[in-house]
């Protein structure tokens, strides 16, 4: 739709207000977003976590907890929806110089309506789009779909990007969810020949395993970054504290 911001707004189009500011890629019209940066994320917190926004120079900021954490009814998305001016204030001051953001992890399930999982692909590109033109934040794309077929379109708009992110979260204790996220980077390094790094949000208390994990990405020549986070360090102390031997008390 050609810029016409009176009938944008008649018709609950307000996204079209970002869409129209970049192109739309593959047969369901995604919105594309580039990551393209050699300075990366060392520390990541969650949408919750306000305090810990700005806890070092290049923390990323996002979004992996429950949907309605972060996408009840006064969340971002439906006030870009809506525009919704006090609300998008608000958050515009809530996110003031963030660095970086990764595109918010919509949850996505194998055994629900496509079309809704398809919906939250797109929430995630609209909010994504926001976070760059409003706040000029980096902007790292979340790699995320439900199956294998799925990642025909999900992937569609990221075709330039060198950087984009994967959670491991819940994927590293199930041995079917592990192979699952294994086939899923597969799946996208084969798709995006440009991808020179991945940044994995993790909350082991090794990296081992996450690294082997990736084994396919590393095998083509693509760095892991796994910055750290709350829940990673105080798993990282637990382990260590496990394998710490107890001095014996002397009485």
């Amino acid at each position: 739709m050609k810029k016409n911001n009176n009938l944008i707004r008649l018709l609950n189009l307000n996204y079209l207000m970002l869409t129209n500011r970049t192109v739309s890629c593959g047969g369901m019209d995604l919105p594309a977003i580039n990551c393209n940066v050699s300075v990366l994320p060392d520390y990541i917190a969650l949408y919750s976590q306000r305090s810990l926004y700005h806890k070092t120079e290049h923390t990323a900021v996002a979004f992996f907890q429950f949907d309605e954490d972060f996408d009840g009814k006064f969340g971002l998305y439906w006030a870009i929806y809506y525009n919704v001016e006090k609300r998008l204030a608000y958050f515009k001051e809530r996110f003031k110089g963030v660095k970086y953001v990764i595109i918010p992890d919509f949850s996505e399930l194998g055994d629900i309506h496509k079309i809704e999982n398809n919906y939250r692909l797109f929430k995630g590109r609209i909010i994504g789009l926001w976070f760059i033109f409003e706040i000029g934040a980096v902007v790292i794309p979340n790699i995320t779909f439900p199956t294998e077929e799925s990642a025909d379109f999900a992937l569609d708009g990221y075709e330039e990007c060198s950087v984009v992110a994967i959670s491991t979260k819940g994927h590293m204790d199930d041995p079917a969810e592990n192979q699952r996220l294994r086939a899923n980077i597969r799946l996208t390094v084969d798709k995006l020949p440009k991808i020179k790094t991945i940044v994995a949000y993790d909350v082991c208390g090794t990296n081992d395993a996450t690294l082997d994990t990736f084994s396919y990405a590393t095998e083509k020549g693509i760095e892991i970054i796994i910055p750290d986070n709350t829940l990673k360090e105080r798993n990282m102390l637990l382990y260590q504290e496990r394998r710490t031997p107890r001095k014996a008390v002397v009485k």
